[in-house]
């Protein structure tokens, strides 16, 4: 059992955890093997097993309370370790490292430490002798004084409307959100609807700004609406170019008239969707639209983008699929139109490389629980109703509301919490770092994080699995380095088993007021999957200005064997994106240039007008894309002509598929499509200039 030990005013209470075959434990448990002397490094656990030390009054199946952690006291015997780490979990499956020890003598010693968990262990990397690892007791030292643990689980905060089918007045809540959302385009109203699994009747769940629709079963069908979700561009007179900033996922609709309308420009995902009808991603009146994103959904009927003007859709099945404007990308998805770039929009591509669906949350029973579905490999089609994947409860996150500080939300991602953010603004004060391998970290209603002081918003380490989704970062007034780091510089590890994926992340460099940041999003680590991002230097909006909401580069990609599906990237000052990874591919990219470049000399370097939306760095020998466009607006300066839209080594690796440049109502051109090679553009007319094929 474990036994009270020593007092001290800032490290108060010792629970001594003495070897195994002394003492009996009915509170935790050591599990331990027969030791390997072979064995090596860092795969070897303390008896060459997993070693663990419950904390006290802790039962390892049960619902327990985290404990803070200040000092362990270790004692060897001969077989010592000269190298190790002293790590605590919360569910003794994920480890956060506490101290590493290196130039260890054995003996007896004290190490203070900072954290807390309901599990301790001492993960063995180098022996001191040639023998395996003998501990004779461990003590852990637990403080009640300082700042308790975060806890994980609770209720969904403020901003979360959760309904069921009995619910009166539900189309009202509906119509009382859109109504304050409608137009709030960098307003600070955030919402999330989540739909208990049900039949809805006569619903019209109209989705304004910020606005995010999901229903709450493990499978789509679950949640039927027997109605609409709607996304129309009344409020801009029929223009649905800036439908931003809202989402609808995991649920079926059988449209009211058998057509739902889904008008939305970028950063609006359809995910989990099986629409029981038709769907029509254009305006009432067929305006302007320029989107957009749809994955792992089934439409049983025809979608028809007519006057959307690029769209992106991933591992899904549709009835058909009618016209388009300029790029039309399809990956997966069972009954897409053929390719025919050379003389139409499209681009199809039969499976998705790497995959895996963006995790969500369910309820199972009565309890809430997030899905994180499992990679897939050349997937074609939806991955449900099969769901491989994990289910995790809510009581391993912790549920971020508005008013959390940072610090808070480092403490629970340092106890080894994942994050789940509820709607609303966030201003940080210190930078979110996630450094635990397959943490989650999932926004509902588009929470937004923003980053005071000039700090950068998120660093991911270079782990395996991690998980990020549904949020965008907004940039604040002083200047950000980065915004969101995954991976350290310089990292080199291999993460194909278990990639860290990127899905629904947004960010936004003013707009809502001036915005600074050197760079977006800049990968390290390898085998990343980035899945859906709209990275947008605001053209529009309060504090627009070619240095008033300065940002150089969108996406830079050091990692290798990084992919990109459904990469949208707009107006940056310099490069839009920039990737000098190896083995980099992209699927479907869609880009404008800078409007408020004021003259040619301001974007010259190099000898070259402009800088390309997407260029792969001189040094890279293999790469690939399809399905690519990138448009000039230059309303400061119609006279610039920009050297190309992309920029590319000729290597017999670097393959480029379908690229097209336009000008937009001739406001500016393009003298070449990638490097020097494709039409220029001309006269007012947005005709495209297309490559098919580069080298």
């Amino acid at each position: 059992m474990l036994s009270p030990g020593s007092q001290s005013p800032s490290c108060p209470g010792t629970e001594r955890q003495e070897p195994p075959a002394r003492v009996a434990r009915p509170c935790g448990r050591w599990s331990t093997g027969p030791q390997d002397p072979t064995e090596e490094g860092a795969r070897r656990r303390l008896g060459a097993g997993r070693a663990r030390s419950a904390l006290p009054h802790v039962h390892y199946a049960s619902p327990i309370q985290l404990v803070s952690l200040c000092k362990v006291d270790l004692t060897w015997e001969a077989a010592y370790a000269k190298e190790f780490q002293i790590q605590a979990s919360t569910d003794g499956q994920n480890w956060t490292t506490l101290k590493s020890v290196t130039g260890a003598t054995g003996g007896t010693a004290s190490y203070d430490v900072s954290g807390s968990g309901r599990y301790l262990r001492v993960y063995g990397t180098v022996r001191g002798t040639g023998y395996g690892y003998s501990l004779w007791e461990v003590a852990v030292h637990t403080g009640s004084s300082g700042t308790p643990p975060v806890q994980g689980g609770g209720d969904l905060g403020p901003n979360v409307i959760v309904v069921d089918p009995a619910m009166p007045n539900l189309q009202q809540k509906f119509d009382q959100v859109f109504a304050q959302q409608e137009s709030s385009q960098f307003g600070t109203g955030r919402y999330q609807f989540l739909l208990k699994p049900g039949t809805y009747n006569g619903i019209n769940a109209q989705l304004g700004f910020y606005t995010s629709i999901s229903g709450l079963g493990l499978n789509p069908d679950d949640t039927q609406i027997n109605g609409d979700i709607t996304v129309d561009a009344g409020w801009f007179n029929g223009n649905a170019t800036q439908n931003f900033w809202r989402s609808a996922e995991n649920l079926a609709i059988r449209p009211s008239n058998g057509t739902d309308r889904w008008a939305v420009a970028q950063a609006a995902p359809f995910r989990r969707i099986h629409v029981q009808g038709g769907l029509n991603l254009a305006p009432n009146g067929y305006g302007w639209a320029s989107g957009g994103y749809i994955a792992d959904s089934k439409i049983d009927g025809t979608v028809g983008p007519y006057s959307q003007q690029q769209w992106y859709t991933r591992d899904s099945s549709v009835g058909g699929w009618t016209n388009g404007v300029w790029n039309m990308t399809f990956t997966g998805v069972q009954g897409a139109p053929a390719t025919n770039f050379d003389s139409g929009p499209y681009t199809t591509l039969d499976t998705t490389p790497v995959s895996r669906e963006k995790p969500f949350l369910y309820l199972d029973g009565s309890t809430y629980k997030v899905f994180v579905p499992a990679e897939r490999t050349n997937a074609r089609g939806v991955s449900w109703p099969a769901n491989a994947g994990t289910s995790l409860p809510l009581d391993q996150f912790y549920v971020v509301k508005p008013g959390a500080s940072a610090a808070t939300i480092n403490a629970a991602l340092a106890q080894g919490l994942n994050l789940l953010f509820t709607p609303g603004v966030y201003h940080l004060d210190q930078t979110i770092d996630v450094t635990r391998a397959d943490t989650v970290v999932l926004g509902l209603g588009l929470a937004t994080l923003v980053p005071d002081n000039g700090i950068d918003a998120m660093h991911v380490a270079d782990v395996d699995g991690v998980k990020l989704a549904g949020f965008l970062i907004d940039a604040g007034p002083v200047n950000s380095d980065t915004l969101l780091q995954i991976g350290t510089p310089g990292s080199s590890a291999d993460h194909s088993a278990d990639p860290t994926t990127m899905q629904d992340v947004f960010v936004r460099i003013g707009g809502a007021g001036p915005g600074l940041a050197t760079n977006s999003v800049v990968v390290n680590s390898n085998n990343v999957i980035i899945d859906h991002t709209w990275l947008w230097r605001a053209d529009h909006g309060s504090g627009v200005g070619w240095d008033t909401n300065r940002a150089d580069f969108g996406l830079r990609v050091n990692g290798n064997d990084v992919l990109a599906t459904g990469l949208f990237v707009e107006h940056f000052n310099k490069y839009d994106v920039y990737w000098s990874g190896e083995r980099g591919r992209t699927i479907f990219f869609q880009n404008e240039k800078a409007y408020d470049a004021p003259n040619a000399a301001a974007i010259t370097h190099d000898g070259i007008v402009g800088y390309a939306a997407y260029k792969v760095a001189d040094t890279v020998n293999v790469h690939e894309a399809w399905g690519l466009g990138s448009y000039c607006n230059f309303t400061a300066d119609p006279t610039i002509v920009q050297a190309h839209g992309f920029q590319v080594p000729v290597k017999a690796g670097i393959e480029m598929h379908d690229l097209l440049v336009i000008s937009l109502g001739g406001k500016g051109q393009y003298a070449h499509v990638i490097n020097d090679t494709g039409s220029p553009t001309s006269g007012t007319d947005t005709v495209p200039s297309k490559v098919t094929q580069f080298p």
